[in-house]
């Protein structure tokens, strides 16, 4: 979303008459204060009970995705307070949708999460590529008030960390023993020095000990953290859309 700050989307929008909103499905207290700390130039908009993303999909403008599995992220919040409450209907997946001045879209965008892009926590088109896209639609002109198609395949802002990386970095900053989700990415390089850690010492151990007790032990850790690691897998939304 910064992107979308840093290469002045809102000032392009706004000099062709129009206005950029952020919609979350957080509170409008959480989103307001996601306004202040991303340092958004633009106004941020709570739907906890996904109104406005029903009002979306009902009239064929967009249709998100939404995980209501929230074990995981109140798990990893970790400080007593419930996530239920600030998501009483789950959260919904990212999206792009634009609106013309007669309500025709000139362009949308759906995130389908998957495993590769982290459930769909990551990865939104382009600022350029979007405004690119409404230019395109704006020269062409509308037939008919048609509504542009959904864009399946953008450039990305991001790219996800491959699943088979993401679940060791989440084990380790849960100290290998429950899977935990980061609180700000600079916790992330931290728990890739864990995993090296975790490794090196593993590695050791087998070198200087004896190999059955260490192999024994990895396997007691290792039946242990595999219901969790499945676990994982499933609140994290893992989609497939036909083509």
């Amino acid at each position: 979303m910064r992107s979308y700050v840093d290469e002045g989307f809102a000032e392009k929008v706004r000099a062709a008459g129009g206005e950029i909103f952020a919609i979350s499905s957080e509170p409008q207290t959480l989103s307001s204060r996601a306004q202040v700390e991303w340092k958004l130039d633009f106004e941020t908009v709570g739907d906890p009970h996904h109104e406005i993303s029903d009002l979306c999909r009902e009239r064929g403008w967009l249709d998100l995705f939404f995980n209501e599995r929230l074990s995981f992220l109140k798990q990893s919040k970790g400080d007593g307070q419930d996530w239920e409450p600030t998501h009483p209907k789950g959260y919904f997946q990212p999206g792009v949708l634009v609106l013309g001045q007669e309500g025709q879209v000139l362009y949308r965008w759906r995130g389908v999460p998957t495993h590769n892009n982290i459930g769909g926590a990551v990865a939104r088109p382009t600022a350029s590529h979007v405004w690119s896209q409404i230019e395109e639609v704006s020269r062409a002109g509308t037939q008919g008030g048609e509504d542009a198609p959904l864009d399946e395949d953008p450039p990305l802002d991001v790219k996800g960390i491959p699943w088979a990386l993401f679940v060791p970095l989440l084990i380790a900053n849960g100290w290998f023993l429950n899977p935990r989700g980061f609180r700000t990415p600079a916790h992330i390089p931290i728990a890739a020095l864990r995993v090296l850690g975790f490794t090196v010492a593993w590695i050791a151990a087998l070198v200087w000990l004896p190999t059955l007790p260490v192999l024994l032990v990895f396997a007691l850790w290792a039946a242990y953290i595999t219901p969790k690691i499945i676990w994982v897998g499933r609140e994290f939304q893992n989609e497939s859309v036909p083509k």
